[in-house]
């Protein structure tokens, strides 16, 4: 008779929902577990957390990926120049801290050049711009855990 294996993921996996499961049909934790629960069987395993890293995909989109790392939490763009504006162009360089959505666990910095006679030069860029990009990042993470928690 053939011996048949299971992936160690399926295993854990299964074994992680089993507890889950147990602790909430006894009334322990229960918001807490269906929560995780929810995280777990959402999102892929990564190094950050999840939420802050979908939420930092989807608000720089419309930016060119130079280096994406989902374990060490960095996310690099490339130079992007709008079509309005063919004359400056932007880089974003962003990086999670923590697995826990947290203001903290996200740091953004944001980088400009304008066109001259010469080539691109660096060009001084508004302070609040970084921080604006981060609380872009940290209402749509809040609102992705919103939605999976409230799915369950």
């Amino acid at each position: 008779m053939p011996t048949i294996r299971m992936p160690a993921f399926f295993v854990s996996t299964f074994m992680a929902a089993t507890l889950l499961i147990g602790c909430s049909s006894l009334g322990i934790g229960k918001n807490k577990a269906r929560a995780e629960r929810a995280v777990a069987t959402q999102t892929p395993n990564i190094g950050v957390n999840s939420f802050l890293w979908r939420a930092t995909l989807e608000t720089l989109n419309f930016m060119p990926l130079d280096q994406v790392d989902p374990f060490g939490g960095v996310i690099v763009t490339d130079w992007y120049a709008s079509a309005e504006a063919p004359q400056e162009r932007f880089k974003a360089n962003v990086f999670i801290l923590d697995t826990n959505l947290r203001a903290d666990a996200l740091k953004a910095s944001i980088f400009k050049q304008t066109r001259t006679a010469s080539g691109w030069d660096d060009a001084a860029i508004d302070a609040d711009t970084a921080r604006q990009i981060e609380n872009a990042i940290l209402t749509r993470a809040r609102q992705l855990y919103i939605a999976t928690v409230d799915a369950q």
